[in-house]
């Protein structure tokens, strides 16, 4: 079967792999979209802290059943989305139902090889009948599962002034499930592009470009008390740092990306006004159904995806999505 493997930061080669035979307890599911991530393009310029090379990327899956266990709930042809997080069902975390927390946990695409290849056996756990669902869709479940996450960890109420920082897809799936929640939100951002796409497609019209202006603005947008709810999805250190001032008093602040890099803060200012520091890492299935469920009342919007490309064209054309003048906001493989 054909499979992409990243050698190396910047070398990606096409590689003809043994399909995999399903073993007990498992499903063989045959790919057919997979989504690129943020990670996968850190993995390929080299900036992934917890990845060894040769590593298979994808961990946005949206697939077709091929052999599945007996008696189980999928049947030969069903879509299905992948939880890309394998965890262990066994620790403290797995059984307070925290699977995203798992101590042992391997994330298919970085911990362990990924979907971007044309067949997966994977423990039947982690694959979600996906009825009702184009195969794009089933595709886009993963992060948006992790905006999903993120919103629930936060809690956010209607009302509620919310600040998205970085409007990169999980962002965008952060700001997405804020205002499902009833949040009132605003997103900060300094690439023009991302934030006419988050008016034109999601209807965010509370808008700041990032610059010397901006906290003015911030303060602006919520008659200086700035927010009840702050989120983090920059994946940079000193935008995190800078993050903690846009929390307002009694507020919140959720870290949706990671850095490997120590976070620094003014503890004065973080007790005058009692913020709450949380981390949001990936998503349970809970997640999952919660977007697949909104996906089927036709809540999340379609435009999500910007750039498509063929297993076989990765070789050659995934380089090109780092490029920011691509305006790359979600790109597909189609298998």
């Amino acid at each position: 079967m054909l499979t992409i493997i990243c050698d190396a930061p910047g070398k990606l080669s096409a590689i003809d792999r043994p399909k995999p035979a399903r073993g007990e307890g498992e499903v063989l599911v045959k790919l057919r979209r997979i989504g690129v991530c943020g990670t996968d393009l850190h993995i390929f310029t080299g900036n992934q802290p917890y990845l060894s090379y040769p590593r298979v990327m994808g961990h946005e899956l949206a697939a077709t059943v091929e052999e599945a266990p007996p008696g189980s709930h999928l049947s030969p042809g069903d879509t299905v989305s992948i939880i890309p997080y394998i965890s262990c069902g066994r620790c403290h975390a797995c059984l307070k139902g925290k699977t995203n927390c798992c101590r042992t946990l391997g994330v298919l695409g970085v911990h362990r090889d990924g979907g971007m290849s044309e067949y997966l056996s994977l423990p039947q756990e982690f694959v979600l009948k996906a009825d009702g669902l184009s195969l794009d869709q089933a595709a886009m479940v993963e992060f948006l599962a992790i905006g999903a996450h993120a919103a629930a960890r936060a809690r956010v109420e209607p009302g509620q002034k919310v600040l998205v920082t970085g409007a990169g897809p999980i962002g965008l799936a952060v700001a997405i499930f804020a205002l499902l929640d009833g949040g009132d939100v605003t997103l900060l951002d300094g690439r023009t592009d991302r934030l006419d796409f988050a008016r034109r497609h999601l209807g965010i019209t509370s808008i700041v470009q990032l610059g010397a202006e901006d906290e003015a603005q911030l303060s602006t947008v919520t008659d200086g008390d700035f927010f009840d709810v702050v989120f983090d999805a920059t994946g940079n250190p000193k935008a995190i740092e800078r993050g903690f001032g846009f929390v307002g008093h009694g507020g919140t602040y959720v870290l949706v990306s990671i850095v490997s890099s120590d976070i620094a803060f003014s503890d004065p200012e973080f007790h005058k006004r009692e913020t709450s520091l949380l981390g949001s890492r990936n998503a349970t299935r809970v997640d999952f159904e919660r977007v697949m469920q909104a996906m089927r009342e036709g809540r999340i919007p379609a435009a999500l995806v910007t750039h498509r490309m063929t297993l076989a064209d990765v070789p050659e054309r995934f380089p090109r999505l780092t490029d920011p003048a691509a305006g790359v906001v979600k790109a597909l493989v189609e298998v």
